[in-house]
């Protein structure tokens, strides 16, 4: 289903101020597209409409926000598509066949955060990246330069969605973190210097 015939199907059951915030978020998405941005993640678009009327990130996670996810899911799913993608209509062929339309947008709003994190792991350790696994008891010097507990934790909340959500922070196709004005935080490839640090330390 595409994004405009999504859009006018969840109008249909919405309320006149949810179906107003529905066309606002489609606004959001089409623009993101027009600047060639695939960005189209709940804190990204939460941002981008925050004087516009669109709820806050949180808000847009919560039950109440599910017709939202969806739209958003459904543009990111446009995009996915246009990339080379092995049996990728077999996957979610069997999600046509349920009968509830409110099943079926739960279930393809599950499917599109499952897809979503299953990325997110890829990105974590690449394909054909090498994984050493060391014995550190015996080495003093290494054990030095592994991450404690609280360190650990420390660079894991950087890079969590509730560090970000707190300030009103996003991350740019850059690698940018950026506040709600636009104005930058962390300098690009900083998210990605802590994710490594996080996988190899």
């Amino acid at each position: 289903m595409k994004p405009n015939e999504l859009l006018e199907k969840l109008k249909e059951t919405a309320s006149s101020k949810a179906a107003k915030t529905l066309d606002i978020v489609y606004e959001i998405c089409l623009e993101q597209e027009q600047r060639g941005l695939n960005d189209f993640s709940v804190a990204t678009i939460a941002r981008l409409g925050f004087k516009r009327g669109v709820p806050k990130a949180q808000s847009l996670r919560n039950k109440t926000g599910e017709s939202y996810r969806a739209l958003l899911c459904c543009f990111e799913e446009q995009h996915q598509s246009d990339k080379p993608r092995i049996s990728s209509r077999a996957e979610d062929d069997w999600i046509e066949e349920i009968q509830s339309p409110k099943h079926k947008l739960l279930v393809r709003i599950q499917a599109s955060e499952l897809a979503a994190a299953k990325k997110k792991l890829r990105d974590f350790v690449p394909p054909g990246s090498r994984i050493e696994v060391r014995d550190y008891q015996n080495d003093e010097q290494d054990a030095d330069a592994k991450l404690n507990a609280q360190e650990r934790r420390a660079l894991e909340y950087l890079v969590s969605e509730e560090f970000l959500d707190k300030w009103e922070f996003s991350v740019t196709e850059y690698g940018e973190v950026v506040d709600s004005s636009g104005a930058i935080v962390l300098r690009a490839a900083t998210i990605d210097a802590v994710k490594k640090a996080l996988t190899y330390l």
